[in-house]
């Protein structure tokens, strides 16, 4: 009775209603750990591209500021009189070159003289632009959404271009980076996944993506490699500077052998036989596979057949056919799943 009521399809809108398992090594996992620490995704110092007097301080360390705000500002007074005689400069050397320009279509005067206007009137626009831009760069803007980490200097202060103001880190997803020796890195190739832990968290486990792996040890003969948290709402995320823990996973062996759920098998004429749900197609595919071993626990363990991942059906198995489109047992109401268990 149990057999059948497992079994049992139900038809939803004429399309058969399934449940499936995905396939998993059976056995252990080789995995490495490593300590690591928690970097920014970005941490940079800011500062002024001109020289002159500090005049403002806007933030504070520790402030959270958006993108494009002004942190602090230098006297503004000279570049802004600069930028007015220059302008006055522009606006007379323009005029005379409009007029020569103009003269030239006309052929009323020489090549010469048009190429003198326009490269003057070229080196005054480049030299007008330049004061412009030195005049907004009184102002230091935070160049993304972060936070404040330091400050070098205050008010008052005279400062000279390139001279760090704050440092500042971004509120972007924070990175993981970690040590690994030789002998690990030349097994890089079959890293498959990779989690991290952290103290302060003892009940999460964070997913972690690679950002990149350094071809050359540094002086300790080690090779650093670099993770992206991946994000999850409902997890605190751990900030710059936490001690963490990375645990690698390696891809499982040709050999290594997989666990699928007892209900998934069909025994027929032809040998042992599953069905695959493709998940882009919504649809079901006839596997053989090979058994090796029926476990108490309601799982075969097989050989071949199935790639780990791969998504067997485990109840609807004996009302299905090669290609048929199908709905997860997810996809129906309460009602009828209750009717399928």
């Amino acid at each position: 009775m149990l057999t059948g009521c497992r079994h049992k399809e139900i038809k939803h809108g004429n399309i058969p209603t399934i449940k499936t398992e995905a396939a998993v090594i059976y056995g252990e996992v080789k995995t490495s750990s490593f300590p690591g620490k928690v970097k920014a995704a970005s941490e940079i110092n800011l500062s002024f591209r001109i020289s002159g007097p500090i005049t403002k301080i806007n933030v504070t360390e520790g402030q959270y500021v958006k993108k494009g705000q002004i942190v602090a500002e230098i006297d503004s007074r000279d570049y802004a009189i600069q930028l007015s005689a220059t302008e006055a400069e522009y606006s007379q050397i323009k005029a005379e070159a409009d007029r020569i320009i103009l003269l030239h279509g006309k052929q009323s005067v020489s090549d010469n003289d048009y190429d003198k206007a326009v490269t003057g009137l070229q080196q005054i626009t480049a030299k007008y632009d330049a004061a412009k831009n030195a005049l907004t760069d009184t102002k230091l803007r935070a160049p993304f959404d972060g936070y404040i980490q330091k400050r070098y200097h205050d008010k008052a202060e005279v400062i000279s271009e390139g001279m760090p103001v704050f440092s500042m880190i971004s509120d972007d997803l924070p990175e993981v980076e970690i040590n690994i020796p030789a002998g690990e890195f030349i097994k890089r190739d079959k890293f498959d996944l990779y989690e991290c832990y952290f103290d302060v968290f003892p009940e999460q486990v964070f997913l972690l993506e690679q950002i990149s792996i350094n071809e050359k040890a540094n002086v300790n003969q080690l090779y650093t490699m670099r993770f992206r948290l991946k994000k999850d709402s409902s997890m605190r995320m751990p900030s710059p500077g936490m001690s963490a823990m990375v645990t690698i996973k390696y891809k499982p062996e040709q050999n290594q052998n997989i666990s699928i759920p007892t209900t998934a098998m069909r025994d027929t004429e032809n040998g042992t036989m599953v069905w695959v749900y493709d998940e882009i197609t919504q649809t079901v595919q006839e596997r053989k596979v090979t058994v090796i071993q029926i476990l108490n626990d309601g799982k075969i363990i097989i050989s071949q057949g199935l790639d780990v991942g791969e998504k067997v059906v485990t109840a609807g198995v004996h009302s299905l056919s090669e290609g048929e489109k199908v709905k997860l047992i997810s996809d129906v109401s309460s009602t009828n799943v209750g009717g399928l268990l």
